[in-house]
C-alpha cells in the first residue's frame, strides 16, 4: 500500500473535495457463500514500485484462483469519506488469514507500510496469522541490516516518522528477513509469472482448511466408509456420476457425506453444499435451492428463480459446461432431487453429486441412475464406546470405575452416533455412579429404535427456561436467525445466551456458518413430539403446521399464544382479525410481499412488543389503531412501501426503536415522533 498523506489530512481533503468528484474507495471483496468481511489474504506493498505490475498480477491470480475461493484486500489509493484510514487497513489485517509484503527497494521508505508490517508481525506472533514475505528485488539481509538501496530509501525518510515507527519498524523488518519467503530474482531465475504461480499455489494449499465443511473432530468409524465410497468416484467417467448414502436419522450419513466432499473439494472449481434440503424446500421452497445451487457454482451471474421449471431450465444450461462438486443433503422427495439433479446429462463428464436420504427409494427411483448406493448402519461396540468416551469423558476411554456402566449404555443405543453423542455428552463431568446408573435404567425401559424417546433423556436434564428454547427453536427457529427469538427469551427470563451455550454444549443445537440455529432433525421431531403432547391444536403452547394454525386463528381459539410469525406469507393481503389474541407479545409479517392492509383490531393486541412488517412492499400505510399499542417497544418497516408514519405514533411511550430503511415512498416523518420519550434507536432512509 502506498503512504500518501497522513489519514487526518486525508480526510479534511477529502471533505474539502468539490462536489461531484468521485468518491475514493477500498477494494472490499466479497465471494458468494463466504458470508463475511473475512479477508483472507492482505497484500502489503510499496505503490510506486510494483502496483501496477508484480502485486496488481498477484492480486487477480489470487483472486481468480479456480479450487478455493480466495477474498484478497488491496489498497486502491483512498478510503471512503468519512472513514478513518489507518484502523480500515489494520482491521483488515487482523480479519485476514494470510498477510503478504510485497517488499521491494523503497518499501520501507513508506510509513503505513511499516505500521502494516508491524501489525503483521504482532498478529503472527499472537494469533494463527500467517506472514508470507516476498523480497521483491531485494536482499533478505539489506531488509534485516538496513543496507544497500534499501536501507537508503528508509534511511531518508525516517524524519518523517514517529519515533515508535522507527524502532518497531526496525525490528518488524528484521523480523520478516528471517521468515521463509520467496526472492523474486533468486525463483526460476527471476521469472515473475512463475513466482506468482508458486505463491498462489502455496497459498491456495494453506488456505484449503479454511473452505471445508464443519465436521465433527470426534470422528468414529467414518475412515473406511470413506475410502470405500472414494474409490467409486471414477475421475476418468465418461459421464457425470452420482453416489447415494441412505440410512435412518442420527445414523451419521451427512457426516459422511461432508467428509467425502472436503476430500474431493480440491479437484473441483465449482462446488455447492445444500444441507437440510426436506427442511428447507418446507419452509422457503425448492425455488430458493435452485437459485443458491447456480449461485454457488456461478456467483457471478444472479437469477431470481420463482417456479422450479425456470429453476430446471437454469441449473441445464449453465452448468452442463462445468465440471461440478455438489452435495445434496437429507433429500426426502423425488421432486427435490429431480428439480436439482434429475438427469446425468445436466452435468459435465467427471461431475459428482453426492445425495443423502433416509429414503432408498428416492435413489432407486431416480432418472439420473445412481451409479453407486451405500447404506449406513450403526457403529459396532468398539466404536461405539470410543464416540461415547470422547464426548463423556474428553478422551479415548473411560474413567476409571465407569468402565462396565459405560459398556452397558452403549448397549441401549444400538451403535446410533447422534444418540451416543447426546447422552454422552449430557454425562459429561457427571461422575457420580447413582447418576449413570439411572441413566441406565431409564434407558432400558425405552423400546429399541425410538430414538425420540432416548434423546429426551438429555432433553429432560434441561432447566425449565432451557426446555422452552429448545421447543421454540424446534418448532419454529431451525434454519432462522436467533435475532428476535433472543428478544423475546430475554422478555421471558429465559436468559437465552446462557440457555443457547448450554444447548450447543448438549449437542442439542449447532449454531450455522451465517449465525443460523441448527438442529438435528431427530432432535426436532422429537421437540415437536413433546409439543404435541400438551392436547389438541387450540390447547398446544406452539403451531407450526399451516392448517392447524390458520383453523385456530380463524375460530380466534389461539387466545397461551404469544408468537405468530407469519414471514414470507406470500399470499397474505391482509393480516386477520387478531381481536381475540389478547396475549400476543410478537407479531412477525416479514416479506409478506402482497400484504396491504393491517386489520385494525391490531389496537386491540395490549401487550404486543414487537411488530415486524420488513419487505412488505405492498404495505402503503399503517392504522391509526397502531397508536393503542401502549406497550409496543419495536416498530420494523425496513423495505415496506409505507407513505407516511401515522401521527398515533406518539401515543408508543414505552416504543425503544423505530427503523424504516429503504422506505422510498415514505414522505416525511411526523413531528409527533418527538414526543416519545423512550425512543433510543431510529433509522429511516428512502434508500
Amino acid at each position: 500500500m502506498d503512504e500518501g498523506q497522513s489519514p487526518r489530512k486525508r480526510k479534511r481533503e477529502e471533505k474539502q473535495s468539490p462536489k461531484g468528484a468521485s468518491a475514493p474507495s477500498l477494494i472490499y471483496p466479497r465471494l458468494t457463500g463466504q458470508g463475511s468481511d473475512q479477508f483472507n489474504v492482505f497484500l502489503s506493498f510499496k505503490g510506486s514500485d510494483t502496483r501496477k505490475g508484480f502485486a496488481d498480477h498477484l492480486y487477480h491470480s489470487l483472486a481468480n484462483a479456480g479450487t478455493v475461493p480466495i477474498c484478497v484486500f488491496r489498497d486502491e489509493n483512498s478510503l471512503p469519506i468519512g472513514e478513518e484510514f489507518g484502523s480500515q487497513i489494520l482491521d483488515a489485517i487482523t480479519r485476514s488469514n494470510i498477510s503478504i509484503p510485497i517488499i521491494s527497494e523503497n518499501y520501507a521508505s513508506s510509513k503505513w507500510c511499516l505500521r502494516e508490517l508491524i501489525h503483521m508481525m504482532h498478529r503472527e506472533e499472537r494469533a494463527s496469522h500467517m506472514v508470507l514475505p516476498i523480497f521483491y528485488k531485494v536482499e533478505p539481509s539489506d531488509v534485516r541490516y538496513l543496507n544497500g538501496n534499501f536501507g537508503k530509501a528508509f534511511h531518508s525518510r525516517k524524519k518523517r516518522f514517529e519515533e515508535k515507527d522507527i524502532q518497531e519498524g526496525q525490528q518488524a523488518l528484521e523480523e520478516v528477513s528471517y521468515l521463509n519467503g520467496w526472492e523474486s530474482e533468486k525463483f526460476a531465475n527471476g521469472h515473475e509469472g512463475k513466482l506468482v504461480e508458486e505463491v498462489t499455489k502455496n497459498v491456495l494449499s494453506r488456505l484449503r482448511r479454511e473452505f471445508e465443511l464443519d465436521v465433527d473432530k470426534n470422528l468414529v468409524g467414518i475412515h473406511d466408509r470413506m475410502i470405500k465410497i472414494l474409490t467409486w468416484v471414477d475421475n476418468s467417467a465418461n459421464h457425470a456420476q452420482m453416489i447415494g448414502i441412505y440410512g435412518m436419522g442420527g445414523i451419521g450419513k451427512t457426516t459422511l457425506a461432508k467428509a467425502i466432499y472436503n476430500e474431493l473439494s480440491n479437484d473441483f472449481r465449482h462446488r455447492s453444499y445444500l444441507p437440510d434440503i426436506r427442511e428447507r424446500a418446507q419452509n422457503i421452497g425448492i425455488p430458493y435451492l435452485q437459485n443458491q445451487l447456480i449461485k454457488e457454482i456461478q456467483p457471478i451471474e444472479q437469477h431470481q428463480i420463482l417456479k422450479v421449471d425456470d429453476g430446471i431450465s437454469l441449473i441445464k444450461s449453465r452448468l452442463k459446461a462445468k465440471k461440478v462438486l455438489i452435495l445434496l443433503d437429507d433429500v426426502d422427495c423425488q421432486d427435490q432431487l429431480n428439480a436439482l439433479a434429475r438427469e446425468r446429462e445436466w452435468f459435465m463428464k467427471g461431475s459428482v453429486i453426492i445425495v443423502t436420504t433416509r429414503d432408498k427409494a428416492i435413489l432407486d427411483q431416480s432418472q439420473f441412475e445412481v451409479d453407486h448406493e451405500y447404506e449406513m448402519d450403526g457403529l459396532d461396540k468398539v466404536q461405539s464406546l470410543l464416540l461415547f468416551n470422547r464426548h463423556a469423558f474428553r478422551m479415548d476411554h473411560s474413567s476409571r470405575g465407569f468402565e462396565s456402566i459405560s459398556s452397558d449404555i452403549i448397549s441401549t443405543m444400538g451403535g446410533l452416533p447422534l444418540a451416543l453423542k447426546v447422552i454422552g455428552s449430557s454425562l459429561y463431568k457427571k461422575l457420580n455412579l447413582q447418576v449413570w446408573q439411572d441413566v441406565l435404567e431409564k434407558l432400558k425401559k425405552e423400546p429399541d429404535g425410538e430414538v425420540q424417546n432416548k434423546l429426551k433423556i438429555s432433553y429432560d436434564t434441561l432447566e425449565y427456561g432451557q426446555k422452552q428454547i429448545f421447543l421454540d427453536i424446534a418448532c419454529f427457529f431451525v434454519g432462522k436467525e436467533s435475532k428476535f427469538a433472543m428478544y423475546m427469551w430475554e422478555d421471558c427470563e429465559f436468559y437465552p445466551h446462557l440457555g443457547i451455550d448450554e444447548l450447543k454444549l448438549r449437542c442439542l443445537i449447532k449454531i450455522g456458518d451465517h449465525g443460523e440455529l441448527r438442529m438435528h432433525d431427530q432432535l426436532r421431531d422429537l421437540g415437536r413430539y413433546i409439543v404435541r403432547q400438551e392436547g389438541p391444536p387450540k390447547r398446544c403452547s406452539r403451531l407450526w403446521v399451516y392448517k392447524e394454525a390458520f383453523g385456530v386463528l380463524t375460530r380466534k381459539k389461539a387466545t397461551r399464544l404469544k408468537v405468530l410469525d407469519l414471514a414470507c406469507c406470500n399470499y397474505l393481503r391482509c393480516t386477520p382479525d387478531l381481536s381475540a389474541f389478547t396475549k400476543l407479545e410478537t407479531l412477525i409479517l416479514e416479506k409478506c410481499e402482497k400484504l396491504e392492509q393491517i386489520h385494525p383490531s391490531i389496537g386491540k393486541v395490549k401487550r404486543l412488543l414487537i411488530l415486524d412488517l420488513s419487505g412488505c412492499g405492498s404495505l402503503k400505510e399503517l392504522p391509526d389503531e397502531v397508536g393503542k399499542l401502549k406497550n409496543l417497544e419495536e416498530l420494523i418497516l425496513d423495505s415496506t412501501g409505507i407513505t407516511d408514519i401515522p401521527m398515533s405514533i406518539r401515543c408508543l411511550k414505552k416504543l425503544k426503536k423505530l427503523s424504516a430503511l429503504g422506505c422510498r415512498s415514505l414522505r416525511e416523518i411526523p413531528r409527533s415522533i418527538v414526543d416519545v420519550s423512550s425512543l433510543d434507536s431510529l433509522h429511516i432512509t428512502r434508500r
